[in-house]
């Protein structure tokens, strides 16, 4: 395992360092080479220390960051993350990573890069949090490479993402939340509302309840799962050529046409080796609304309804029946609690746009579905003098830090706590009765008899 050293033909010094055994069994020797000894033997020390340490790359040629991603993301993060979070992956990868610093050599890629690319996605308008975003997938990326020592450093390690300000929550007060439920009760899934208000259910929870997991005898929901609308893959051997006929290679004009109905404008030209367009693949596979299992074990806990809510969800039962007969044939049973005219789970683009109409209706300020929900549940329950343990039960979170993120602070709660503080540190002083009866006993009285006897 001896290194050498030694001065070349060519007028070069030359280093040959023996880092282990290649994988056909012959030797793995790295070169070095430097115009001056003192040079190339710093470089064989350098060597050796991440030979000593395990921390040399592979022998073999670095791919590329477009081609790693794509390693990454197709055979090992896949078999980690949830479907919902693997398309977030895909599709920041596709948009913002390739495009940025896709041709760079995985080996080669510097600090410089990566700032350069959060800086050019800020200039573009991107919101501070979905660069953060970015900079987390390309670091874990980054991460399994230096594991599997493809690199000897993680450079996203030694970049500074942008400050992230964490979104303040807006929830109901009790009359919103009441004017809220008031105007969906006119709808008929007005329970999926009152699911969400009243007990804090996220989105994909309430629409992926089933009737197989709502114990109305002994008042039980069992979150066990969700609903959320997945990307298509091609199911096909060459994705780009069953594409052929969609893809679009120029932007479109100022004044297009085509897509002047589309509620995010016009969509970005394909990339030259473009394998998008599966929903159109024949063989297409994994997307469309699908029921998935929760991210956390937590979050399948079994939930307590409200007692006042089951008169409520049986007569939603029974309404579903009514039209379940009156679809007949064409009624797509999936259990589902909340359902379209013909059984099919609620689109959750539909819902969050009749959460919107609602708010409308109500009367009430724009927010987020978040905040007239879960955030609502949190803080509702805390008015009531529910303990935070509690409240994280209800809300199934797994750290009690992430529950206080979810219930704001009401100014008249405040108010009145500080009050009550007040009290017990300094009692309120007795308040001063003012007489105008002047006594004759005073300096003044007897100062005016004094002079009446001049």
């Amino acid at each position: 395992m001896e290194s050498t050293v030694y001065l070349g033909n060519d007028g070069w010094w030359h280093g040959r360092v023996t880092m282990g055994i290649k994988t056909d069994g012959s030797l793995d020797r790295r070169h070095r080479m430097a115009r001056t000894e003192p040079e190339v033997r710093r470089k064989v020390r350098e060597l050796e220390k991440q030979r000593d340490q395990g921390r040399f790359p592979v022998v073999g040629r670095k791919p590329t960051v477009a081609q790693w991603m794509t390693t990454y993301l197709s055979t090992i993060a896949s078999l980690t993350l949830k479907p919902r979070s693997l398309d977030d992956y895909w599709s920041k990868t596709r948009n913002d990573i390739i495009p940025g610093v896709g041709q760079h050599r995985i080996d080669k890629l510097a600090p410089e890069h990566l700032e350069r690319m959060y800086a050019d996605m800020l200039e573009e308008g991107h919101a501070p949090s979905h660069v953060v975003k970015v900079h987390r997938i390309i670091s874990r990326a980054l991460k399994i490479a230096h594991r599997r020592r493809l690199i000897v450093e993680n450079v996203a390690t030694l970049v500074d993402p942008p400050s992230l300000d964490e979104t303040e929550a807006n929830p109901f007060t009790k009359e919103e939340a009441k004017a809220f439920l008031k105007a969906a009760a006119k709808r008929p899934n007005f329970m999926r509302w009152a699911v969400g208000v009243g007990m804090g259910f996220r989105q994909g929870e309430a629409l992926g309840l089933r009737w197989t997991y709502v114990d109305l005898e002994n008042e039980l929901f069992h979150p066990r799962w969700q609903l959320q609308r997945l990307t298509w893959r091609h199911g096909c051997q060459d994705p780009h050529a069953c594409g052929e006929r969609l893809h679009r290679f120029t932007p479109c004009p100022p004044a297009c046409t085509t897509h002047k109905n589309y509620k995010r404008g016009c969509p970005r030209p394909c990339p030259k080796a473009c394998k998008k367009h599966a929903s159109a693949c024949p063989e297409r596979k994994g997307g469309g609304l699908v029921f998935t299992r929760p991210k956390t074990k937590k979050s399948q806990n079994p939930v307590p309804i409200p007692p006042p809510f089951i008169p409520h969800l049986f007569d939603h039962k029974a309404m579903q029946d009514e039209m379940r007969a009156a679809a007949g044939e064409s009624w797509e049973e999936h259990d589902a609690v909340f359902t379209r005219p013909d059984g099919r789970p609620l689109d959750p683009r539909a819902d969050w746009e009749e959460f919107k109409e609602l708010l409308e209706e109500a009367g009430i300020s724009d927010r987020r579905l978040y905040d007239g929900s879960r955030h609502t549940a949190g803080t509702i329950l805390n008015e009531l003098g529910v303990d935070m343990p509690t409240i994280m039960e209800i809300l199934r979170h797994t750290q009690i830090s992430q529950t206080k993120r979810y219930v704001k602070g009401r100014s008249a709660l405040s108010k009145d706590a500080m009050r009550r503080m007040g009290d017990a540190f300094m009692p309120r002083a007795e308040p001063v009765t003012e007489t105008r009866t002047e006594t004759t006993g005073t300096r003044a009285a007897r100062s005016r008899r004094r002079r009446r006897i001049q």
